[in-house]
């Protein structure tokens, strides 16, 4: 998967955006990257598309920025000359798909049956947009077309919102999902910026889907450990569970037999994604311990500390 795609991936959202005035561009972008979300597709929908990217792409130079409703090569050059870095189109043009890959621009074509997908595999591409998703079978559709085509990936878009996006998302041939829900056409033209922020920070956080996974106390050896753990047992009656470096009571409190990370212990919480939560904060300024990743049985990253503590307690995220 190439660069441009893989950031895709690592965002897990792509807003499908159609400006009316290119005035809106700007303000838009900066709502968007304020709410987590610095990727955008500007849809060729409009006549203002092609000077919406290059307001973008010069005002906010972190943003990813792609086109959107290409539908032919000369929308290809306008949008390229603009700024943008990706063309997704609604259908699959073998004309414009094959002027993008000898060009080496990045298409994710609509696909929305076998028949697609396999001119996409003669074109050498390894991800689709899945286009209608919803009215085209939604997820079923996705993961029915993705057995026998195991090297292509997905990109739907179309019926998708807050509400069944990780439906699409955990699937693991889904590498992002387009939507509009955050970005609608009554918002941007009314200039209400501040909520587009709001609603894209909530999409943010119901993919990324935080939550507690447990509070970890350090003790100064097993013994201590033991008599931590429990406490818990006699104050709610949890069940431990005794091993290697640490006692759990239950499943919320871990008692640790020697120090581990943190002054006082570390908190737990679990997310959806891992290393979509990993971008996302360090996005937002985070810094993380590469050394203390840990992997799971599927290769992938499972554990990962945050560098910094707060309040004594070294902070950890757990993939679901």
């Amino acid at each position: 998967m190439n660069d441009i795609l893989k950031s895709i991936s690592e965002i897990g959202i792509v807003p499908v955006i159609k400006l009316d005035d290119a005035k809106d561009a700007i303000p838009l972008a900066r709502a968007l990257c304020k709410g987590g979300l610095p990727c955008a597709e500007i849809t060729f929908r409009t006549s203002a598309a092609a000077e919406s990217i290059r307001l973008i792409t010069e005002a906010v130079p972190d943003m990813l920025v792609g086109a959107g409703t290409v539908l032919n090569t000369a929308q290809v050059d306008e949008a390229v000359e603009a700024g943008a870095k990706f063309i997704v189109s609604p259908g699959l043009n073998p004309k414009v798909v094959k002027y993008c890959v000898d060009k080496n621009i990045p298409i994710t074509p609509g696909c929305s049956n076998p028949s697609d997908i396999e001119q996409a595999l003669e074109f050498g591409l390894e991800v689709v947009k899945f286009f209608p998703a919803e009215a085209a079978g939604g997820i079923k559709m996705i993961k029915a077309m993705a057995a026998p085509y195991t090297g292509i990936k997905f990109m739907p878009t179309g019926g998708i919102n807050a509400q069944n996006l990780n439906d699409y998302l955990i699937f693991d041939k889904v590498i992002a999902c387009g939507g509009s829900w955050m970005v609608s056409d009554s918002l941007i033209k009314e200039g209400r910026f501040d909520e587009i922020t709001a609603l894209t920070r909530q999409a943010m956080e119901q993919m990324l889907g935080f939550e507690l996974a447990h509070v970890g106390i350090n003790a100064a050896d097993s013994q201590e450990a033991s008599q931590i753990a429990e406490a818990f047992n006699g104050l709610l009656g949890l069940t431990l569970k005794d091993g290697t470096s640490s006692i759990f009571a239950g499943s919320a409190i871990e008692a640790m037999k020697s120090q581990g990370f943190g002054e006082k212990g570390h908190i737990g919480f679990k997310t959806n994604y891992l290393t979509r939560a990993v971008k996302y904060l360090e996005r937002k300024g985070y810094r993380f311990i590469e050394s203390s990743i840990k992997v799971g049985l599927d290769g992938k990253p499972s554990v990962i500390y945050l560098a910094d503590e707060i309040g004594g307690f070294a902070i950890h995220l757990t993939q679901k």
